[in-house]
């Protein structure tokens, strides 16, 4: 694993942004993975490591998020933002620096394995951001992993990841810290104390003060819902949750779609219309696990592993639905 970062351009300035990269660098399969709400680029380190043998593996830290810097207008945490900083990502990634070293055999074989392939695989918020992408005109990416998240968010699964927000203040120890973190993740479907051991060392840190404080700026949900925002287009179901059936309508890759049994954010109804819609859409169910999937485990990590290293890709027309 290394770790890297770039700067990207708000409306306020420059933010540095963070990520972890995977695997050898020069490989054209090129796999983007993306955390939820109040996450980070750690979460993908089990899925990472078992994926790099065969992919470039870029894990980012999303603004305000992990080591990625916080922004001083914090109105600027919105889906625009995001997306400008994915393309300033994916602009990076797909073109990255030549060796200063014989540049003239590494791009003959560049040539020789093929052309780059971009996948993208999104927790939550990190699954909103690549459907958006995906959706675009001319977009990259070749295959979608959609992880706990669809089209159609209801506001009371919204409201209740906002809940999660708070403790601005920090804990007083790092037990604290970690007893929280146990109730907030307790539907990730994490069983072994490993798992849990990396997830809170990669989710707290220690202040100056000997607090210790959640890696994130708790200002990351000031916007949500209560602020419209240009990327998220207000569909006939807004009333109910976030409607984006205008955006899966658009999406031309194939989607892998994963849910925990017990997620209140992708329903079965949601599952079931977006196979409706595209009917090529595959999923993959995990029993006794709610919003989201960690992926540290085994069958959750295979499920991806399979949808990405397939060799045979076939990008199909979508047919019109109302």
């Amino acid at each position: 694993m290394r770790k890297e970062s770039f700067l990207s351009l708000g409306r306020g300035g420059f933010h540095r942004l963070a990520y972890t990269e995977w695997g050898d660098p020069s490989n054209p399969h090129v796999v983007v993975c993306v955390h939820g709400l109040s996450r980070n680029c750690r979460d993908f380190d089990f899925l990472a490591e078992a994926l790099a043998r065969d992919c470039r593996v870029v894990c980012m830290d999303v603004v305000g998020r992990g080591e990625s810097d916080w922004l001083e207008e914090k109105s600027e945490y919105s889906f625009g933002t995001y997306l400008r900083d994915a393309a300033t990502l994916l602009a990076r990634v797909v073109h990255p620096a030549r060796s200063r070293f014989f540049p003239e055999l590494q791009m003959l074989w560049r040539r020789s394995v093929g052309a780059l392939r971009l996948d993208w695989v999104g927790t939550s918020m990190g699954g909103l951001i690549g459907m958006l992408l995906a959706a675009k005109r001319g977009s990259p990416i070749r295959r979608l992993v959609l992880n706990d998240v669809g089209p159609f968010v209801p506001w009371n699964a919204l409201f209740r990841l906002k809940g999660h927000l708070g403790h601005r203040h920090g804990f007083a120890t790092l037990q604290r810290a970690e007893a929280f973190l146990r109730e907030a993740c307790s539907k990730f479907g994490i069983r072994e104390e490993a798992h849990w051991a990396h997830l809170v060392r990669h989710s707290v840190r220690r202040r100056e003060d000997g607090r210790y404080e959640l890696r994130y700026d708790p200002a990351i949900g000031t916007g949500l819902p209560a602020h419209p925002d240009p990327e998220l287009p207000i569909g006939p179901q807004f009333l109910r949750g976030v409607d984006l059936w205008s955006v899966w309508n658009a999406v031309r890759c194939p989607v892998l779609a994963l849910r925990g049994s017990e997620s209140d954010v992708l329903g079965p109804e949601t599952l079931a219309e977006m196979k409706r819609r595209k009917p090529d859409t595959e999923s993959a169910e995990f029993e006794g696990v709610g919003h989201a999937p960690a992926l540290f485990e085994p069958d959750q990590i295979a499920a991806v592993r399979e949808f990405l290293l397939r060799s045979q890709v076939r990008v199909p027309a979508l047919e019109a639905v109302t």
